[in-house]
């Protein structure tokens, strides 16, 4: 199962599960499972190891103030929410089975390296890695389609990324609008800076750390065709389940989006085809009284009304003041002929 982002024709929803397996590689088989049945286009895990991420130390330089892992040490949080290197093989032959796309996020190049090894259709760069110049270079060394989430990077950062990425040899990579704050207000989500990410010239999608669905049918009418949202099992409560969603509210994620996306249509739409049969209740000239013939055509004798038998509004002071051709009934359609 493959992908090309530039070629993306509808949504493209992503069940980011994050640490939500709770520390089981039965939950994350649980989750496929509520992604696939709930019509998501692929599910997303993370890899890395504490190691991988920072250093095991106990000083205020790694202390977590504030937020929803506050109080942590990152390299304990890092910990409890990696995804073992050993799943990985399991959680991507169970996605197979269920006929899923599966990919992840790399954090760094032995996470790249299993990857690969694992035969990934896709990479995804977090917000927090996009001045990993080095993962960067790996990852477009792979030629893979890549998404590259852009949460706290400034426009300068977002060009370094790509140019790296291109550089390296990326040629199909997407970028997502994201406030990276867990969660998000749905006011903070500030989607006109979508239009600044368009001027890229590449696929923009949608990073959705709010709770809710307003946003992402917001960003549907903007352009936006991928969507990741993080999906959590329902009793469950874990490190990221703050910002997650649970399965049946994921579903109407995805119902909503896909509603919004068939809303917008398309600009040739066949008018006729949809709204025909009520065109005839549009407005034309009728005789409003009887009338001889001879009879002067005036407001006393026709009128603008419904139904559209009659002849166009829009020939109404053609006929004004002219005579009629022939006896005519009140409730006739006028036609142009009748006149002379």
């Amino acid at each position: 199962m493959s992908i090309t982002l530039s070629k993306l024709k509808k949504p493209f929803i992503i069940a980011e599960l994050s640490a939500n397996h709770n520390g089981k590689i039965n939950n994350i088989f649980k989750l496929i499972d509520k992604a696939k049945k709930n019509g998501a286009s692929a599910i997303k895990i993370q890899s890395y190891t504490p190691d991988s991420m920072t250093l095991d130390c106990k000083n205020k330089y790694f202390y977590i103030k504030n937020g929803p892992w506050k109080n942590s040490y990152l390299y304990d949080l890092y910990k409890k929410g990696t995804t073992p290197y050993s799943w990985h093989k399991k959680i991507f032959n169970y996605a197979k089975k269920k006929n899923i796309l599966c990919f992840s996020t790399p954090f760094d190049i032995d996470a790249v390296n299993l990857l690969e090894k694992l035969k990934v259709k896709l990479y995804k760069i977090a917000s927090f890695e996009i001045n990993h110049i080095p993962l960067l270079e790996k990852v477009g060394k792979t030629k893979k389609p890549v998404i590259v989430s852009t949460g706290m990077a400034s426009i300068e950062d977002i060009k370094f990324a790509i140019k790296t990425l291109k550089r390296a040899g990326s040629t199909d990579i997407a970028i997502l609008h994201c406030i990276s704050a867990y969660p998000s207000k749905p006011q903070n989500y500030n989607l006109n800076f979508i239009n600044k990410l368009k001027k890229f010239n590449l696929p923009i999608g949608l990073s959705d750390h709010t709770v809710g669905n307003s946003v992402a049918k917001t960003a549907v009418g903007m352009g936006v065709k991928i969507f990741e949202k993080h999906l959590k099992l329902d009793s469950k409560k874990g490190i990221d389940s703050k910002f997650s969603t649970n399965p049946l509210n994921f579903k109407s994620y995805l119902d909503e989006i896909n509603l919004s996306f068939a809303c917008m249509g398309n600009e040739n739409f066949n008018r006729k085809k949809i709204e025909g049969d009520n065109k005839k209740y549009r407005r034309s000239i009728f005789i409003s009284r009887n009338v001889n013939k001879n009879d002067t055509v005036s407001e006393d004798n026709i009128v603008v009304i419904r139904p559209s038998n009659g002849m166009h509004p829009k020939y109404l002071k053609k006929v004004l003041g002219k005579k009629f051709k022939t006896n005519l009934k009140k409730g006739f359609p006028l036609k142009l002929s009748h006149t002379t």
